[in-house]
């Protein structure tokens, strides 16, 4: 017999075959203030491709079915492959042909930068793993362009928008990727404790080709075909240029030990590897390794507040989509006053953090010297990244509560957010490196810092709250380095919740920029979502953050 026990009804139905620019006011109008009108277009129509229910489920497939590692062919060869999910390669195709590798690099139109931010924090709303060997490859290229020759080898290869997975010679290829290998066991994020060891190559052009020996503990995206990698030689830590394959065509000897089993990230590929006897270029001056990824890893911190951004924007809509279809006692959740509380203060959240986005981006389209323009990367940049990664992990939280037992399901959108969040707090720095970073660039930047205050103080001044805040920070400036060490993660804190106050009041409508202000610096003011004053015009907040 069959037996019917009830009928399907109050559930809300996957939200797909949206477009995740043309429903998102803040960026769009982030890209107009950025010059980037010319480029939306093509931001509408890959914001459409995303939201497709063939590609959530692409997606969701990539990170179902995770990457494989195949040490030996079936001839017994040493290969060091990672077969991916056809799925995967749909996702990186996407990213390569949206120009998402080296946009602001080889789009000489005005608004690429602001361009290159909304298409890759709207590609990590729906798949995030495939960022991470595209964003390192982005990142390389201001590293590459320092030695010349090299440069003129690959240039081509990197700005290239078309996809190229096969596994061969970089010269064969149409495109490229290029990752990074810094931390090994006993250093993480202390570097300079590495003990992979690179010797000179006799007879090798220039002095510039070495012989690597060592192991690499984190080895990210290890398909890659080619990392930067530092090694030590005779006058320090050195920046290398490390391919897959030897430039005589032969495999290079970087042998896979195994690939990371990760909480998220589970669709991209992070491994463990060894150097025996590999080989590799000298990228920069010799025994100045560090500051030369260093400038690579800026760049990839610029896209972990993308990266958290674009995450903080999904779970918003996830959360508002389920509580515009639910009804609970009689009403939608999105009618009840305390669950719109949550949403506009889910809200807020995610307009701020795409603001700060934004005015980062435009900080590094500025190639000049000017001194706030230098703060915002160098200062900003390290504390946005400490700040806005560590709230998108509490962000995805509360869109999974919102959405309750589905939402917390392995396979449900939020749940893959919320094991996907904690990963960019972690990778490229931790919040106390982050913290430090902000701390020693402020130490050594001296004119930044005073440009950046004054141009805070230009906008706190009407504000006794504001100012109070500012003078704070202000004050902390003048302590020693050990106390000024011990609270730089609250320094970071205050200095990006006043900086995407400043944003707020010159870009979003008064009542949105009201309401960040005066609850991100209420005294009462905790951690958790839901605690804007009681006067907030929660439901027109709601209204501006997903029209749909």
């Amino acid at each position: 017999m069959e037996w019917k026990t009830h009928d399907v009804t109050n559930v809300v139905p996957e939200l797909r075959d949206y477009n995740l620019y043309t429903s998102d006011i803040a960026l769009q109008e982030a890209v107009r203030r950025a010059g980037g009108g010319a480029h939306e277009p093509e931001l509408s129509r890959y914001g459409e491709q995303l939201g497709l229910a063939t590609t959530l489920h692409t997606a969701e497939l990539a990170n179902r079915c995770k990457p494989e590692l195949q040490t030996f062919d079936r001839q017994g060869q040493r290969i060091d492959r990672v077969e991916f999910h056809p799925a995967w390669h749909t996702m990186m195709k996407m990213l390569r042909e949206q120009n998402l590798v080296a946009q602001p690099f080889s789009d000489s139109r005005a608004g690429a930068w602001a361009a290159y931010a909304a298409g890759f924090s709207m590609h990590g709303q729906i798949e995030a793993g495939s960022q991470c060997p595209t964003s390192m490859t982005f990142a390389s290229i201001p590293v590459l362009r320092k030695d010349a020759e090299v440069f003129r080898e690959l240039s081509a290869k990197l700005y290239s928008t078309t996809y190229d997975a096969r596994d061969v010679p970089i010269a064969q290829k149409a495109s490229i990727l290029v990752g990074m290998g810094m931390t090994e066991k006993q250093g993480g994020s202390d570097v300079r404790a590495n003990t992979t060891l690179a010797t000179p190559l006799a007879g090798s052009a220039g002095g510039r080709e070495y012989s690597l020996v060592g192991h690499k503990w984190f080895f990210s995206a290890p398909m890659c075909d080619a990392h930067l990698v530092l090694a030590r030689t005779a006058s320090g830590m050195s920046c290398f240029f490390v391919p897959r394959f030897r430039p005589d065509g032969s495999k290079n000897a970087v042998h896979i030990q195994r690939l990371k089993d990760k909480v998220g990230n589970r669709s991209n590929a992070s491994s463990e590897v060894e150097f025996l006897g590999a080989w590799g270029r000298m990228i920069g001056e010799e025994g100045r390794g560090v500051p030369t990824i260093i400038e690579m890893a800026t760049h990839t911190r610029l896209n972990c507040v993308m990266g958290s951004t674009g995450m903080m924007r999904q779970a918003l809509v996830q959360a508002v989509h389920h509580a515009r279809g639910r009804s609970v006692f009689g009403r939608t959740l999105v009618q009840q006053p305390l669950m719109q509380n949550v949403l506009a203060d889910l809200a807020l959240e995610s307009e701020a953090a795409t603001h700060l986005m934004m005015r980062l981006a435009e900080s590094f389209s500025h190639a000049g010297d000017d001194p706030l323009q230098r703060a915002y990367r160098r200062i900003v940049t390290p504390a946005a990244k400490y700040w806005v990664a560590k709230r998108a992990i509490e962000h995805a939280a509360e869109a999974m509560e919102v959405i309750g037992g589905n939402g917390y399901m392995d396979d449900s959108p939020t749940g893959r957010l919320f094991r996907e969040a904690p990963v960019i707090s972690i990778w490229e720095g931790s919040g106390n490196v982050m913290a430090l970073d902000m701390m020693r660039a402020i130490q050594r930047e001296p004119d930044a810092v005073a440009a950046l205050v004054e141009d805070l103080r230009s906008f706190c001044h009407a504000d006794a709250l504001l100012r109070r805040h500012l003078d704070a920070f202000v004050n902390a400036l003048k302590l020693d380095d050990a106390s000024f060490e011990r609270q730089s993660r609250r320094e970071a804190q205050r200095l990006i919740l006043l900086v995407q106050a400043r944003l707020a009041g010159d870009h979003a409508p008064q009542a949105v920029s009201d309401a960040f202000i005066t609850s991100r610096f209420d005294a009462e003011w905790g951690r958790t979502f839901g605690l804007l004053p009681r006067d907030t015009p929660c439901a027109s907040i709601i209204e501006r953050a997903w029209p749909i």
